[in-house]
């Protein structure tokens, strides 16, 4: 067999991003793209809300192709599966895709769906981060210089003020319960440097939103970048 060719599933956050790092640290495959999600009709990625220009700006930076998989507004999980793996198919006969890459960190049932969504289509899941401690993992993203904001929160869990908050200055102030990486839905960042970006994604903060029970910060491209 010859070295696998992964492909990596990105949200524009930290974790999709740290997982990029580490697998380009440790070598264990060539990764040839990122995927995300979007929604056409708002021009967002679907998970986050983040503006699809960001991402593409995101994508860029990290030197990777970005497969879009286009979704509808609103969108039912099967339609999802459908075009996810359509897009997959598309990966494997474009670039060989062999492992699709995760940034998921413990969620066992999470990890669960992964698995075998994949299961039958000939690639295989790949999980960098898992089972780290999110708290020293926290510190060791912060550390080696990724920046992020906070762009998306579950106010059930976390206040509205952190919305839109630059992470290492938030990441202090996290109440006791929440998980240092948001792991359980808490709260979504969008990366703008690190290691894993050949230079940084400027950014001006939007407006803040309140929307289908979750809080949304949004953010622009800085003017003289636009």
């Amino acid at each position: 067999m010859g070295q696998p060719r992964i492909l990596l599933s990105w949200s524009g956050g930290k974790d999709a991003a740290w997982a990029l790092h580490t697998l380009r640290e440790t070598a264990v495959g060539e990764i040839v793209g990122l995927m995300s999600a979007v929604v056409p009709a708002f021009d967002r990625i679907s998970m986050h809300g983040v503006r699809t220009l960001l991402v593409r700006a995101q994508a860029r930076a990290t030197d990777l192709p970005l497969l879009e998989v286009p979704l509808p507004w609103p969108c039912s999980n099967e339609r999802y599966e459908a075009e996810f793996l359509a897009a997959l198919a598309v990966a494997r006969r474009q670039w060989g895709v062999t492992h699709v890459g995760f940034g998921d960190l413990f969620l066992e049932d999470v990890r669960g769906y992964r698995e075998r969504l994949l299961d039958g289509t000939g690639v295989a899941p790949l999980f960098p981060l898992w089972g780290l401690p999110t708290d020293a993992l926290l510190h060791t993203m912060l550390a080696g210089g990724l920046r992020a904001r906070i762009v998306c929160l579950d106010p059930a869990r976390l206040d509205r003020s952190f919305a839109g908050r630059d992470l290492a200055s938030a990441a202090a102030e996290l109440p006791a319960g929440v998980d240092p990486c948001g792991e359980r839905g808490e709260f979504h960042t969008f990366v703008t440097d690190g290691p894993m970006l050949s230079g940084s994604v400027p950014v001006e903060s939007g407006e803040v939103v309140e929307r289908d029970g979750f809080v949304y910060a949004d953010l622009l491209p800085a003017a003289a970048h636009v």
